[in-house]
């Protein structure tokens, strides 16, 4: 080999060295949720597998932390992003807290050109697009609809102790009087989360939609006799509870009331999703109703995945968030997480008897929004309620309960 051509193929190789360690990163999105257990996790899972066949060569990196209502997880996320340290994508629930807290932070980007590329506009509902909007921009993918207010029972329990599925605030006093005489539990109540999302529903059950809906725009005074009526109840509603609580999953508590060593407990409906993964049979081992006082009414939150400011695989990122709202993503997540579809088209046949019933529930329902659960309050006002809810546990002072709530109002802006 003369010398001339040894340097040329010497050259080359360097030059295909460096364009080799040049050449694009592997794929991978990281996606950020509280989905660890349960239905839910479960039914993530069911989501990555058809992400999995549709994007072979992008990694799913499958960030989750565990705690309920996301608690945990946001609090690490929002320690991730101070760092400047976002995942490509991350749950949020429609409403305040995403618009509240992403959106007001710069922290998501707009995606209204996938809307326009993937004719999402036309399969999701018109109630929610106002929900992850802000200023003429969509901000988030939507990938089910939950329902907050339902009551789960033992229907054995209930029919030993002849008492009947209550629908008023009055008749569930009166079921639980009954089962605690006869040395039943009646309700399976579990850590900090799970109060507040009673809380919420007893709001709404003692006051009714209007009053409800009220509460979060300052047409209903925090301080009236009527929200007083209604924290007296919860306040009777918490002595019936189960004492080791704060020591309970919202899963624990769940499934005290399917094992038969409770009647009731209050839940969002992924806790369906729950007993189908335990193995449970509906109208046997557990049945539903609305929270007493709120038949008639959904009160609904939806969970979201968005697109990060400097996400490290923006590309990867919109493959997930295509996924998450396409038919066969929410066709494969929803039967298994125990929610419906955000998506109108879904198969109803994919669905189980209870979620049968709430998609014609969310169909005729009058609908209100979910406060644990992200819709009808900021971050700020939420984490304020919070406060006052966890020392209302300890003390028992409903009058300073009270007066924190209106104070919680006023600070965040609705109430004068």
């Amino acid at each position: 080999m003369n010398k001339k051509l040894y340097t040329l193929m010497t050259l080359l190789v360097a030059a295909a060295l460096v364009l080799s360690a040049c050449g694009p990163k592997a794929s991978k999105v990281e996606v950020f949720s509280w989905w660890t257990g349960g239905g839910e996790a479960a039914g993530l899972e069911a989501m990555i597998k058809v992400f999995n066949e549709k994007y072979p060569n992008i990694e799913f990196i499958n960030a989750a932390v565990a705690g309920g209502a996301g608690t945990n997880a946001r609090a690490v996320l929002a320690t991730r992003l101070q760092a400047g340290d976002p995942p490509d994508s991350w749950q949020g629930h429609a409403g305040q807290e995403l618009i509240g807290t992403y959106v007001a932070g710069n922290q998501i980007k707009p995606l209204n050109d996938l809307y326009q590329s993937e004719g999402w506009l036309s399969v999701m509902p018109q109630t929610l697009i106002p929900l992850i909007s802000d200023n003429g921009n969509i901000y988030s993918v939507p990938v089910n609809i939950h329902r907050a207010n339902v009551l789960w029972y033992n229907p054995a329990v209930l029919e030993a102790n002849g008492v009947s599925v209550p629908t008023t605030i009055d008749e569930w006093f009166a079921a639980m009087d009954t089962l605690q005489a006869a040395g039943v539990t009646p309700l399976a109540l579990g850590e900090q989360w799970t109060k507040m999302h009673l809380l919420e529903t007893v709001l709404l059950g003692t006051l009714g939609p209007d009053k409800y809906n009220g509460l979060w725009t300052g047409a209903t005074d925090w301080g009236s006799p009527e929200v007083t009526k209604a924290l007296e109840n919860f306040q009777k509603v918490l002595t019936y509870a189960n004492s080791d609580s704060a020591s309970l999953s919202w899963q624990d508590a769940a499934k005290l009331v399917v094992d038969g060593d409770a009647a009731f407990n209050v839940m969002g409906d992924w806790a369906e999703g729950y007993f189908r993964e335990l193995g449970k049979t509906p109208k046997t081992d557990y049945g539903w109703a609305p929270v007493p006082g709120s038949v008639g009414v959904f009160q609904f939150l939806s969970d979201s995945f968005v697109l990060a400011v400097g996400a490290p695989d923006e590309e990867a990122a919109i493959a997930w968030l295509k996924v998450a709202g396409s038919k066969e993503g929410q066709e494969a997540f929803n039967p298994v997480k125990g929610s419906i579809c955000a998506r109108t088209d879904c198969d109803k046949a994919l669905f189980g008897e209870y979620l049968q019933s709430a998609m014609d529930d969310w169909a005729s329902n009058v609908v209100v929004g979910s406060l644990t659960h992200g819709v009808v309050a900021n971050d700020s006002w939420k984490t304020e309620i919070d406060t006052a809810l966890g020392l209302f546990v300890q003390n028992g002072d409903l009058a300073a309960f009270q007066n924190a709530l209106v104070a919680a109002c006023k600070n965040s802006g609705p109430c004068k």
